[in-house]
């Protein structure tokens, strides 16, 4: 049997935390095996964005996940910021792809110097050093000129940068609408299929 493809989500403290709990939701449904970090400040963002209490143990947030999701025994899996015994923390055992959903100036920063100070910074730099696919959704505007370059230093590695920017040709009618579409893309980046919005000239 063909073990299923691996995807690491990091939730990080940006506002947009609706897209990266999208994202959960539609990776479980297709199939794919999640691996789930977060930030302290990502619970700060719950709270704020969606009237969210995710709590501070993983084991914790994994029950939730699971409920939210559906999601079956061995598929979905929560660490916290100093788990490195995480399988994502290692080159030994890394994800098919990662995505940082929303992901934070600083997180954005930290990923860029190779810092890798807690387990979603050093998740990330073993998907660079490990040429696996790196997926940031920066939630940030207007972007400085330090954003920018540290964006410019990662897309020259092959990290995909994707502005978490709904295009209206799909005419949305909610906010979940508009939050598919940016979710759909960042499937498309990680070969996902999904059937989230109509693809152009269909």
């Amino acid at each position: 049997m063909i073990p299923p493809r691996t995807v690491t989500v990091a939730l990080t403290g940006a506002s947009g935390l609706p897209y990266g709990l999208r994202l959960i939701e539609c990776l479980i449904s297709a199939g794919v095996r999640v691996w789930v970090l977060y930030s302290q400040a990502a619970q700060v963002v719950a709270k704020q964005e969606m009237d969210i209490v995710l709590p501070s143990r993983p084991s914790e947030v994994k029950g939730w996940l699971q409920q939210r999701t559906s999601a079956e025994t061995g598929m979905l899996e929560v660490y916290g910021r100093e788990e490195w015994f995480a399988p994502a923390a290692s080159g030994s055992n890394p994800p098919d792809a990662m995505v940082v959903c929303p992901c934070s100036m600083g997180a954005l920063a930290a990923i860029a110097q190779g810092m890798s100070d807690n387990l979603i910074e050093r998740a990330a730099d073993v998907c660079i050093k490990e040429q696996r696919k790196l997926v940031l959704v920066p939630r940030e505007t207007p972007l400085s000129a330090i954003h920018l370059e540290n964006m410019l230093k990662l897309a020259r590695l092959g990290v995909v940068i994707l502005p978490p920017a709904p295009g209206f040709y799909t005419h949305p009618q909610t906010v979940g609408d508009m939050v598919d579409f940016v979710v759909g893309r960042v499937m498309d980046q990680i070969s996902v299929p999904h059937t989230l919005t109509p693809r152009w000239g269909e």
